[in-house]
């Protein structure tokens, strides 16, 4: 069975992510979202130490499904460096990764883009 892969992104505020987080799922690009937060984020930018409040999403996908959620994500976040991380989950409930895996459209499945347009 294809494995089951977990991607994170932050954004600036709820609304954003939820709306980032139902077109990833109505793409199926996504099988799930769960968006976490807000959460402190310290990071180094433009030479700074920075502070901010984001939202988290912890997106749920498969391996074939990284990429094409990685040019999702990369379209529509409105951050000019935004967030994308995916590493393979080690394990999980075999009725759970089955879900996923169905839940993530092959590129011949998915449908057209919905949701936000891109930036």
């Amino acid at each position: 069975m294809a494995g089951c892969w977990i991607a994170l992104t932050t954004l600036s505020s709820r609304e954003q992510a939820e709306q980032l987080a139902e077109a990833l799922v109505a793409d199926r690009v996504a099988a799930c979202v769960n968006v976490l937060g807000p959460v402190s984020s310290i990071y180094r930018w433009e030479g700074k130490v920075a502070r901010d409040e984001e939202v988290l999403l912890l997106i749920k996908t498969t391996e074939a499904g990284v990429a094409p959620l990685k040019t999702r994500v990369l379209e529509l976040h409105p951050y000019d460096t935004p967030e994308f991380l995916a590493f393979e989950a080690g394990a999980g409930a075999p009725d759970y990764l089955a879900w996923v895996v169905d839940s993530v459209a092959s590129a011949s499945e998915r449908r057209p883009p919905a949701g936000i347009a891109p930036r």
